[in-house]
């Protein structure tokens, strides 16, 4: 009996631990949770806490903490852990429009190479994010999650009114032009919020194999060839004719334009559609519609990833919420249906969601039309000094449309000071 009741009370003492102990599941050892720090901006903040319950189910041992700063100081501070290696989060998000910068830094885990090997992962997105998801040397810091197609949004009412049609404005980048000059006369309206919307399109469409925007796989700067002198030339028509509104995108009296419909167009990436329909100008809905770009052009504009910053602490972690954010296909389809996030994930794209009519565009099937568009859009090589060249190009650009420089002068002082930062870079 003595021996019996010591057995039970042995037992008993086991059992009141295992309940004690977190780290214990019916007395079998199991990893101590975890929490990870996930730092994102609007929208993406929403969806991966959206994301947790079931992120939870499939993983009781990992938490997630999710740092939310708005955009631009969520990527300065991202910025600053980088070079600083403090404060550094777990999972980073990057805008591609920032992944130049943190491509080539030696800052995130390369994704293809082990224990992540997410090569074979690649056939399941769209083609051009993995590569501009990637450095120089094509290998993978970041794993895709959303993309924006570059696509035309026009409110038709106001071609309606100036008698065109949806051909006046696709068919060429001199028939847009010419779209607007009769716009201009006929509704006084602009065609445009500045005339630097066609030179970031026309810029970043129909690269060439090998060709990044400002520079080609090699370094060589690429902005005194005759893409940027068109895009140059196009912009300068814009102006000259008083098609812009001179308005700087996200700014209050660019926003104000599209509620009271004085601008007819704007050249973005598709999830523009939601910005308009969620709080730019909401209450024109049934007006808008949406289109390929002028000139049977392609282009990526914007899209967002998931990156491991070398530091983190929790990489094994990380890599689990990645995946899961990016490779499940209810988890994009989700994000899509309350985000706008156009998915990445070639899964998703046979969802009856895509057939369904948009009514902020009129009934318009606009997702079928960025399916297509998706699949046509070539990748761009990411180079670390992109958003330098971005800041050059648009001083440059700033210039002639002012009146002050000729563009060839324009582009070739751009190119004189963009190799001045190469040679700069390479010292360092």
């Amino acid at each position: 009996m003595k021996a019996l009741s010591r057995k039970v009370i042995w037992k008993k003492l086991l059992a009141n631990i295992c309940i004690g102990w977190l780290s214990v599941t019916a007395c079998g050892v199991r990893a101590e949770s975890v929490t990870i720090t996930v730092a994102a901006f609007p929208a993406l903040d929403q969806i991966v806490k959206a994301a947790l319950p079931e992120f939870y189910k499939v993983h009781p041992e990992i938490k997630v903490h999710v740092l939310s700063r708005e955009f631009a100081d969520h990527h300065t501070a991202m910025t600053t852990a980088i070079a600083t290696g403090s404060n550094m989060p777990d999972v980073m998000l990057l805008e591609s429009g920032y992944m130049g910068r943190f491509a080539d830094s030696g800052a995130l885990e390369f994704l293809t190479s082990s224990p992540y090997n997410a090569s074979q992962y690649q056939n399941q997105f769209v083609p051009f994010t993995f590569p501009q998801g990637s450095s120089a040397e094509g290998k993978l810091i970041a794993m895709p999650t959303d993309i924006g197609v570059g696509a035309l949004f026009y409110r038709k009412d106001l071609l309606d009114r100036a008698g065109l049609k949806e051909s006046d404005l696709t068919q060429s980048w001199e028939s847009f032009v010419q779209a607007g000059v009769v716009l201009k006369q006929k509704t006084g309206v602009y065609l445009v919020g500045n005339a630097r919307d066609l030179k970031d399109i026309v810029i970043r469409s129909n690269l060439q194999p090998g060709e990044g925007i400002y520079f080609d796989v090699n370094g060589k700067v690429l902005v005194e060839s005759p893409r940027f002198v068109r895009a140059f030339k196009l912009a300068r028509m814009v102006r000259e004719n008083k098609l812009d509104a001179r308005t700087m995108a996200w700014s209050a009296e660019w926003s104000e334009s599209f509620k009271r419909g004085t601008v007819a167009t704007q050249m973005m990436g598709s999830w523009f559609g939601g910005h308009l329909a969620n709080w730019l100008a909401p209450e024109t809905k049934g007006l808008w519609r949406t289109a390929a770009l002028p000139d049977g052009a392609y282009a990526s504009w914007g899209g967002t990833f998931y990156a491991i910053p070398n530091k983190a602490d929790h990489k094994k972690e990380a890599w689990e919420l990645i995946k899961f954010m990016t490779l499940q296909r209810d988890r994009q389809l989700d994000a899509f249906k309350t985000q706008d996030s156009f998915p990445a994930l070639l899964a998703t794209y046979q969802d009856a969601y895509f057939d369904q009519p948009v009514p902020f565009l009129g009934g318009q099937k606009s997702r079928l039309l960025w399916r297509d568009l998706a699949a046509k859009t070539p990748a761009i090589p990411l180079n670390k000094l992109d958003p330098i060249a971005d800041e050059i190009i648009n001083t440059e650009m700033d210039k002639v449309l002012a009146g002050k420089k000729e563009i060839e002068l324009a582009l070739a002082d751009a190119a004189i000071m963009l190799q001045k930062r190469i040679r700069h870079s390479m010292r360092r």
